[in-house]
């Protein structure tokens, strides 16, 4: 029997239109589906994904408390930053999956190497590492 984890996690919830009946960009970019629990019609209510030991949710767009996708939005509703080893090939491979580059990874004054990349359904992720 696994035992509870006890640590604490920072689990974004990504909002995702409605009536979505794909999400395999996450998947072709390395992330492990855990669940997709799926509405009557078949498209996606709410999917739990993990890239790397880090665990988001894609959720369809929640009216009563207001949580929009970006494209509803009509902007960014937040930039997801990732942790990563390899901050080139994780954005080499978000890319192959299908994301737009923002900006290509560098290295800053500050001591992180960062590149931004937009997925298919308008989130932002700041791909990182500390140098």
């Amino acid at each position: 029997m696994k035992s509870k984890d006890t640590s604490t996690h920072f689990a974004p919830e990504l909002h995702i239109p409605n009536g979505t009946f794909n999400i395999d960009f996450y998947m072709k970019w390395g992330a492990i589906e855990h669940f997709c629990l799926r509405n009557e019609d078949g498209s996606i209510h709410v999917a739990e994904l993990e890239m790397d030991g880090a665990i988001f949710h894609l959720h369809e767009i929640t009216r009563w408390f207001n949580a929009l996708e970006p494209q509803t939005a009509n902007g960014v509703t937040a930039v997801i930053g990732l942790f990563v080893f390899d901050v080139d090939e994780m954005m080499h491979q978000a890319i192959q999956a299908g994301a737009i580059e923002i900006t290509p990874a560098k290295d800053h004054e500050y001591g992180y190497r960062q590149g931004m990349i937009r997925d298919p359904f308008g989130h932002y992720w700041q791909i990182q590492n500390k140098i």
